[in-house]
C-alpha cells in the first residue's frame, strides 16, 4: 500500500518503451510521405513527369522512366533555335486539331515549259 507522500519511482524500461513508440511513429509517417510521393516511390512501376512552376521562367520538368530520374530546366528563351515555318495546325469546331504543311516554293511554282 502506497501512502500520498511517498514519491513514485518510475520504472526505467518505461521511458524505453516510450521512445520506441514516438520512433515507430516517426518511421510510420515516413514510410507514408515516401508512398505519397511518385518521384520517390521505390514501389511505383509507373512513369512519371512533374512539371513546377509552369510557364515561368524557373519552370522545371522532372521525368521518372523506370529508376532513372532526368530534369530539365528552363532556359528563360522562349521560341528560340534554328528552323523554318512547317505548315499551319487549326482547331476545328468539334476540338480536333489539323495539321496543313506548306508547300514548298517548287511544289507551289507552276511547271516551266
Amino acid at each position: 500500500m502506497k501512502l500520498l507522500h511517498e514519491p513514485e519511482t518510475e520504472d526505467p524500461i518505461l521511458s524505453v518503451v516510450n521512445l520506441i513508440d514516438i520512433f515507430l511513429v516517426v518511421i510510420a509517417a515516413l514510410l507514408i510521405t515516401i508512398a505519397q510521393n511518385p518521384l520517390m516511390n521505390p514501389f511505383s512501376r509507373q512513369d512519371v513527369t512533374v512539371i513546377t512552376d509552369p510557364g515561368k521562367p524557373n519552370m522545371e520538368i522532372v521525368v521518372k522512366k523506370g529508376e532513372k530520374v532526368e530534369r530539365y530546366k528552363a532556359s528563360g528563351a522562349i521560341g528560340s533555335g534554328d528552323g523554318e515555318k512547317a505548315g499551319v495546325a487549326y482547331k476545328m469546331n468539334d476540338g480536333s486539331i489539323v495539321y496543313v504543311p506548306e508547300e514548298t516554293a517548287k511544289a507551289a511554282s507552276p511547271p516551266t515549259k
